[in-house]
């Protein structure tokens, strides 16, 4: 072949070729009911990245984050899911039952994962566990049992105890049969229960002054997205009122609630990463399960209960996954 014709058609192949496909960019909303602080300070945020860094997702490279924090405030989370649906993000990654509600109305066509679920069939995010059938999917906080757990525990830590107060939110519709559980289990331990609700920071302090004035020994905190971001109020007030307390979900502990056990949140948050990743490569969220927690702790504040008189009995110790000097 001449050498011209030869290099003629060389650079038509070259021109016809096919430019190197780009790898597709995932743009993730991160959408949390607290603090960028509290999000990053308890591990969650991290946690998650990491878990997409582990199946090859890199920012900067292969994914963009979008994440968005409502500080404790629900008012606020309509608009930030609103921006989440105008920058047109892949998924959403959620964490908060007002966040979840929120997303119900604004985020119809994007796909949820929720780090920490309640309640998803209750809280209408699905229609079953096992098929959702929507646009949400992901992890739950709770097994059916935690809360006569936590009543076993709190009982194992103060024996001595013979009344015990719940705080719920008056909001949440996984609380009421959660507290039906806690009382069945307190009937057969002869244990009385007193109830009490909080919605905000000064119902918060009127229920600990309840519980006290009800001559309560020691008190449950149910999970939910509120008190958890109240933990630290809600640990002073028990504190102040000398009630020893266990909450439903971990970070109560560190915040000076006496104990705490529940879900481990921060590998919740990691093993979204999974969920979003299927979700990337074609799967639809209503095809996968919700997943219950596969690893639970226990957290044990000694501070606190040095500071409550308390002595923890050894088997307890020996039980918990975290002590706090």
């Amino acid at each position: 072949m001449d050498r011209r014709v030869f290099l003629s058609v060389l650079a038509a192949g070259v021109v016809a070729a096919p430019a190197a496909a780009q790898p597709k960019v995932a743009r993730i909303g991160f959408l949390y009911f607290g603090s960028r602080q509290s999000a990053m300070d308890t591990g969650r945020y991290p946690a998650f990245v990491r878990g997409m860094r582990e199946l090859g997702y890199a920012e900067g490279a292969n994914l963009v984050m979008e994440p968005r924090f409502a500080d404790g405030n629900a008012e606020r989370i309509p608009a930030l899911a609103a921006e989440l649906v105008r920058v047109k993000v892949d998924v959403i990654v959620a964490t908060g039952g007002p966040v979840y509600r929120a997303l119900q109305h604004a985020a119809s066509g994007i796909p949820v994962v929720t780090t920490a679920a309640i309640d998803p069939v209750g809280d209408a995010l699905a229609a079953t566990v096992a098929r959702p059938g929507g646009n949400f999917t992901g992890l739950t906080l709770a097994a059916a049992d935690l809360g006569p757990k936590l009543l076993e525990l709190l009982k194992t830590a103060v024996p001595k105890t013979s009344r015990v107060a719940v705080l719920l939110h008056p909001e949440n519709v996984a609380h009421p049969p959660q507290l039906k559980r806690i009382m069945f289990a307190a009937q057969n331990r002869g244990v009385q229960m007193v109830v009490a609700e909080s919605g905000s920071v000064p119902e918060i302090e009127q229920a600990f002054a309840m519980m006290k004035k009800e001559r309560a020994g020691a008190a449950i905190i149910l999970a939910d997205s509120f008190l958890f971001q109240e933990a630290r109020t809600i640990a002073a007030q028990a504190l102040k009122h000398r009630l020893p307390s266990i909450g439903g979900a971990q970070g109560f502990a560190e915040a000076g609630c006496l104990m705490s056990y529940g879900a481990n949140l921060v590998d919740n948050s990691r093993r979204a990463a999974t969920y979003v990743d299927k979700i990337l490569k074609g799967a639809k969220p209503g095809d996968l399960p919700f997943e219950q927690p596969t690893r639970y702790s226990l957290v044990i504040n000694h501070k606190t209960a040095t500071v409550l008189g308390l002595t923890m009995p050894p088997p307890l110790l020996r039980q918990a996954d975290e002590v706090i000097q």
